[in-house]
């Protein structure tokens, strides 16, 4: 019986894999700069924090909304149907560049709200000149997604691996000459972080469009592509598709960036603790995430082969994988929580060192309930997986601002702002969101797919 789920576990793994080290490695970009400019010290650390918090929402309707190409690139795939399979991508490609430049200039407007959000004044100072450059690092970035979604559609998810360990190289190159002026390079700070991050992703985006053009399965899909010449179906179907999806990722981000801002209230402290944690937790997150694009990608393969009863195993097989290793990040997490901030911070700083005290203790605590939720994470995002692969996305968009919003934020906003527990209180609110909608997308996906094989 448990056979027939471990069988899949290999090629799972197979597909996983490189969509997991790709994801890893945008997480990595934040934990390269995060690193390098936690010693210049916390409010540095803590405007990073609250430039990105502003970037995490445009980043989450980008990246959500990408992902309506890959189900359908995954379904034409299927059917060996090359042609609906590149219409699917120059449609996406065209709203994601669309997009792009939306979401930079969306992100540039919202700048003034940093000085009416309660936070600290030293870190809204630093915070702006960083925000400017990584804003438009968002257009290369999104419109890179568009790529990256096609080539995970059509099972080649070793390529956007590739571009990213390019874009980290250059990334860490980057942030070593600007932060801290070596090589005879002005001394940036957190600016220079930002210039670092502009520069890979444009890297990024310009080496995978070459290595797709190189492959004989992708070069028709990324070569004379007429940019301009649009269907209002293609257009309809995929924002059908990728503005739920869009919101589905929006909705979980939101509320993590809401948990920066909780924090940001009660103290710069608090705001780069907050942050360590958080990046901390989407390392481990980015592995279910890349589960959770092979769910994907296989879901829409089996329906596109109306092979029903198989889209059902195999969703069970990668959700299994994932509980799994989410059970070994979790102990993980709860056996290192002490030894794990320690390396975002300058214990050498005796200027720094009662800052440096107080956010270790904050993150140790917030690292033991990031253990907890590490199974409610994995299992809802690699049932919205399956879903978005069955191309049901308005139930679980619904569900996902259930989670979050009526359930995840009020409890939060509650502990957080009028309890002792303080930014403990805000983490509890993402353990009861993440276990809330888990649950509920597994009730979906059950009903779902049972009735797909009655039919």
């Amino acid at each position: 019986m448990l056979s027939q789920y471990t069988k899949e576990f290999r090629y799972n793994v197979q597909l996983a894999t490189p969509v997991i080290l790709g994801m890893l490695g945008h997480t990595l970009v934040a934990f390269v700069d995060n690193i390098m400019v936690g010693q210049l010290g916390t409010a540095e650390l803590a405007a990073v924090s609250l430039g990105n918090s502003f970037m995490f929402i445009a980043m989450s309707l980008g990246i959500g909304f990408s992902t309506a190409i890959t189900p359908l690139v995954a379904e034409a795939d299927g059917e060996k149907n090359e042609e609906r399979g590149k219409a699917a991508f120059k449609h996406g490609l065209f709203l994601c560049t669309v997009l792009g430049v939306a979401l930079f200039l969306l992100v540039l407007g919202a700048k003034p709200l940093m000085y009416i959000m309660n936070q600290p004044e030293e870190v809204v100072v630093l915070a702006m000149p960083y925000l400017n450059l990584v804003a438009a690092s968002l257009v290369p970035l999104i419109i890179f997604q568009a790529f990256k979604q096609c080539s995970d559609g059509l099972s080649m998810t070793r390529y956007p691996m590739y571009a990213t360990v390019v874009a980290n190289v250059v990334n860490v190159a980057l942030n070593y000459v600007f932060i801290f002026g070596a090589f005879g390079f002005p001394k940036l700070g957190i600016v220079g972080a930002a210039i670092g991050t502009l520069a890979s992703r444009v890297i990024m985006l310009g080496y995978l469009w070459y290595l797709m053009s190189q492959h004989h399965k992708s070069r028709f899909y990324v070569l004379q592509i007429k940019f301009f010449e649009l269907r209002k179906v293609m257009l309809k179907k995929l924002m059908n598709l990728g503005f739920p999806s869009a919101l589905q990722m929006f909705f979980e981000v939101a509320i993590f960036t809401a948990a920066i801002w909780l924090s940001g209230i009660l103290g710069k402290n608090p705001q780069a603790a907050n942050q360590i944690a958080l990046n901390l937790s989407s390392m481990t997150f980015m592995v279910a995430m890349g589960f959770s694009v092979t769910a994907m990608i296989r879901v829409g393969n089996q329906k596109g082969l109306k092979r029903f009863r198989e889209l059902r195993r195999i969703t069970f097989s990668i959700l299994l994988l994932t509980t799994l290793l989410a059970a070994v990040f979790a102990v993980i997490f709860a056996l290192f929580r002490e030894q794990l901030p320690k390396l975002y911070l300058d214990y050498d700083d005796a200027a720094q060192f009662t800052d440096n005290f107080q956010v270790w203790a904050i993150a140790s605590k917030l690292l033991l309930i990031a253990a907890i939720f590490q199974i409610s994470d994995s299992l809802q995002v690699v049932i919205l997986g399956a879903l978005r692969g069955m191309q049901d996305v308005k139930i679980p968009t619904l569900i996902t601002f259930i989670s979050y919003w009526l359930v995840g934020f009020p409890v939060s906003y509650y502990l957080g702002m009028y309890t002792e527990y303080a930014s403990s209180g805000i983490w509890l609110g993402l353990l009861a969101g993440l276990t809330t909608c888990g649950v509920l997308l597994y009730i979906r996906f059950n009903a779902l797919s049972k009735k797909l094989i009655v039919e």
